[in-house]
């Protein structure tokens, strides 16, 4: 019994001794095919959902950054082109403005060139009733002068007073008005003193 016991070892351990090496042992095949199940059921429920799951939030990331990157683009382009309308809007603003201001500047100035106008006129027309009063006053002032220095005069020539107011008035009215209008004759004037010499 022991010597097959012996020779059974010797015989069982000279054939995995001399076997090829890459022939696995039976112990060592089950055992590796165990643990290579076992890895792949864990791999399997624990590891590929888990690398699934990760692959997937990484896809929707990227996709949801793609999209929200397109969106800031077409943000970013219609707030350019609106910024350009309102620039438009704004140069076209400004122009209109210019010419607004131009055309109260021009009425501006053609009001301020008027009421210049309207005031030289009142002021000239102010002017020449002014001087027209004080003509006035100085041809009465004159005449009550001549009147009186000239009945004076005929006074001394008659020989006899010639102030009585009435009288008086209406000579020297008489004679400015001939005067005025260029009627004095001096043919007039001696007969006139002539007739009052004779009257006196």
């Amino acid at each position: 019994m022991q010597a097959v016991t012996v020779t059974a070892e010797g015989g069982e351990g000279g054939f995995w001794a001399t076997a090829a090496p890459i022939i696995p042992h039976p112990l060592e095949f089950f055992f590796g095919l165990a643990c290579f199940a076992i890895l792949y059921v864990v791999v399997k429920q624990k590891v590929v959902p888990r690398l699934e799951q990760i692959y997937a939030e990484r896809t929707a990331a990227i996709e949801g950054g793609m999209n929200k990157a397109e969106e800031a683009q077409a943000q970013a382009q219609a707030a350019l082109e609106q910024y350009q309308a309102q620039l438009v809007e704004a140069r076209s603003e400004a122009a209109r403005i210019r010419e607004d201001a131009k055309a109260q500047g021009a009425q501006i100035i053609a009001e301020m060139r008027e009421h210049a106008a309207s005031e030289a006129a009142r002021i000239s027309e102010t002017s020449h009733k002014q001087i027209e009063a004080e003509r006035q006053q100085a041809v009465v002032s004159l005449r009550s002068d001549v009147g009186r220095i000239s009945t004076d005069l005929a006074s001394r020539i008659v020989g006899e007073s010639l102030h009585e107011e009435t009288r008086q008035k209406g000579i020297v009215e008489r004679f400015l008005a001939e005067l005025e209008s260029g009627d004095v004759v001096r043919e007039k004037v001696g007969g006139a003193a002539g007739s009052q010499g004779g009257d006196a």
